[in-house]
């Protein structure tokens, strides 16, 4: 027997496994990080991807909305950018007074004073105009309907500025196939009616299920995807910054320029960090999602199942430590208890749509697709109607685990890993 170590919340659980049984270490791909943030965004600047430099497009004088991600992305440190970012501006002749800066909060309620200075910095934020995006607003301004018959609706300071830049990380997403770009616009400075109308491509409209088209990493032919690209190119004027994180989560890389090519640039850089080759897929995995904030929650901690699914034979285990000390997350994913267990989950999602209620049915389904077995805080008959079995008692998780005779993976950080078959669609 091999004692394998997790990340656990703050701290670590050590599993023993049959060493003839494992049949590998599944970790990230070591990319190196940037050694000078400045240096990285100004050269990505001064040579952009499809565009003119970002000095050579903006002039004293012009109106600048500056988008940056909300508290709930802040694992990509937007506050050790922002500041260089302001400063390339200034050093173009931009002022102070001609720039806002709005928090891309989506459907999250805004942040506070402190939760902006930490985003921002607090040099920044005592020069620069900061606002909180409010999706219920009613002086949102709509700018154009898409293919998809989404009518797009966004914040007043980026519709009436001369120039957006939208500063976002790539990663993947389980809906979108990659976050970061465009989805800057769509969900994070639209109308609540806007995002409900894209989020919705989620569902397949044939019968309750998630849709076939999306996943991670799945753009082309992607229906909530393209539907965001298609928003973000109602403004002509949009110009993107994209920073990447290695599987440390430390800034790897930044692309800028044109929203869609330096976005998919950047997915590319994802995946050169976090996809992996594994020979075959295995009865089980064994998995972290990397301790906290990673695990804080299911709603956070279940990213990993998207993640490392595809090395699990179907119908395999998946033994997931997962701390969520703050239980489900948001309380709308939990409440969607109630409509699962009294028949009426399909109508309510359908009609009242929210990104907690699909995590929820997306976790229901990889509860039917695989046997999960969680070491977590969470309590065993809250997950029980998920399918779910949960244990707090290490040596009991693995004993109604089974493993003995079944091929293993060992994934320690499973928030920053992709592994895939060679060969499989």
């Amino acid at each position: 027997m091999t004692d394998y170590t997790f990340a656990y919340g703050d701290t670590t659980v050590t599993l023993p496994l049959d060493e003839r049984q494992v049949l590998g270490v599944v970790r990230g791909n070591r990319v190196p990080p940037v050694s000078d943030i400045r240096a990285a965004l100004y050269d990505a600047l001064d040579h952009p991807v499809d565009s003119l430099p970002l000095r050579a497009r903006v002039r004293r004088g012009m109106r600048i909305a500056l988008i940056v991600s909300d508290m709930s992305r802040f694992w990509m440190r937007q506050d050790l950018v922002v500041p260089h970012l302001i400063a390339y501006l200034n050093d173009c002749g931009v002022s102070d007074e001609s720039i806002t800066i709005v928090i891309a909060n989506g459907t999250h309620e805004g942040g506070s004073e402190q939760d902006l200075r930490t985003l921002l910095t607090d040099a920044v934020y005592d020069r620069i105009r900061a606002v909180n995006h409010d999706c219920l607003a009613d002086d949102l301004v709509c700018i154009g309907e898409t293919a998809h018959g989404t009518k797009v609706s966004i914040h007043p300071a980026a519709a009436a500025a001369d120039l957006v830049i939208a500063l976002g990380a790539a990663t993947y997403h389980v809906m979108a196939g990659y976050g970061g770009g465009r989805k800057s616009i769509l969900p994070g400075i639209s109308s609540l009616e806007t995002i409900r109308h894209n989020h919705a491509f989620a569902l397949d409209p044939a019968r309750f299920r998630s849709n076939p088209l999306i996943g991670n990493g799945v753009t082309a032919g992607n229906p909530l995807n393209e539907d965001m690209c298609e928003a973000a190119a109602l403004l002509g004027n949009l110009f993107t910054v994209n920073l990447v994180m290695n599987a440390d989560m430390v800034l790897c890389s930044v692309f800028c320029g044109h929203p869609l090519t330096s976005w998919q640039r950047a997915c590319r850089a994802v995946d050169e960090v976090m996809r992996v080759p594994v020979p075959q897929r295995a009865d089980v995995i064994v998995a972290s999602c990397g301790g906290f904030p990673k695990d804080m929650s299911l709603y956070q901690g279940t990213k990993t199942i998207d993640n490392i699914e595809f090395a699990l034979k179907p119908g395999g285990t998946l033994v997931i430590l997962m701390e969520a000390r703050d239980g489900g997350g948001p309380a709308e994913y939990f409440d969607w208890i109630g409509p699962l267990q009294d028949g009426t989950f399909e109508e309510k999602l359908r009609s009242h749509f929210t990104i907690p209620g699909y995590i929820f049915l997306l976790n229901c389904e990889q509860a039917q697709r695989y046997r999960i077995l969680m070491l977590t805080g969470v309590a065993p008959e809250v997950l029980a109607p998920m399918g779910i079995q949960a244990f707090i008692d290490p040596a009991k998780l693995l004993e109604a685990a089974r493993l003995e005779g079944k091929s293993i993976y060992v994934i320690p950080n499973g928030s920053a890993v992709m592994p895939y078959v060679e060969g499989e669609a």
